[in-house]
């Protein structure tokens, strides 16, 4: 690639990317692609072994990348993402239609609970989160507080899977429609507890916990089982054993 070249395609990504979501590394490229997403401009510091990676972990994705990968060199890659990803590849996608969120997490009955997290500070345990929920099959996940949901670093820790399900912040007036299920040690063992599908299952922050304006309206409480003197689980342990509950046949009544 001529300096020119490279020059003119780094303009385009600085002119699309204030308003564009950023792909970071080759697993976000890889199921965003697979979801559904618009991605506009993919570059690489070493096209040949990005199209590799594709053929060993994902065959079905090599004929969109051979035509869509632009390899640019390292130090023009550097300048265009803050944290260069190991696999050395980035793109800029169109963000998930707002309005098809909205539809979806409004939608009753539902198949899967929406995971609500009440006020969340760390990027990285929401990234995580949003995995999982695509993961396994939630219909979405609704942050509230003043945290972008869709910020790079939640995108990055959760491999471009905001494209696998609904990711949404709101306030507490705008929460989907539902029952909802709040945990809190102080509630019910989960074990007992069947969760609906249609269910809000709300998480609190990592510091503070669940809100007194989200206690306000809850439906049930309820519990995770931990062990005396342990005072808490990861963020993301909590939504993993939560929804694996869900998945699975309930211990006691409803």
């Amino acid at each position: 690639m001529t300096e020119d070249v490279a020059q003119a395609v780094m303009r385009q990504w600085r002119e699309a990317a204030p308003s564009a979501v950023l792909l970071d590394g080759f697993h976000a490229l890889k199921h965003a692609l697979r979801f559904g997403a618009e991605v506009r401009l993919t570059v690489a510091s070493d096209r040949k072994a990005v199209l590799a990676l594709a053929r060993e972990l994902a065959d079905d994705l090599s004929d969109v990348l051979a035509e869509s990968v632009v390899e640019i060199p390292a130090h023009a890659l550097r300048e265009l993402v803050p944290r260069v990803h190991t696999t050395a590849v980035a793109a800029l996608a169109v963000r998930r239609d707002a309005r098809a969120n909205a539809d979806r997490l409004a939608r009753l009955p539902r198949p899967a609970p929406v995971v609500v997290l009440d006020n969340p500070r760390n990027l990285g345990n929401v990234g995580a989160v949003v995995r999982l929920a695509a993961g396994f099959g939630a219909t979405g996940v609704v942050t509230t507080g003043d945290m972008d949901p869709w910020h790079p670093n939640v995108v990055r820790a959760g491999a471009g899977l905001h494209y696998a399900t609904a990711v949404e912040r709101r306030s507490l007036d705008a929460l989907p429609p539902g029952p909802l299920y709040v945990l809190d040690p102080e509630g019910e063992d989960i074990r007992s507890v069947k969760i609906p599908d249609d269910a809000l299952v709300a998480f609190g922050s990592e510091r503070h916990g669940i809100s007194p304006q989200v206690r306000a309206r809850v439906t049930r409480l309820v519990a995770l089982p931990m062990r005396p003197q342990v005072s808490s689980y990861n963020l993301a342990t909590s939504v993993a054993m939560a929804l694996f509950h869900w998945g699975g046949p309930a211990a006691g009544p409803a």
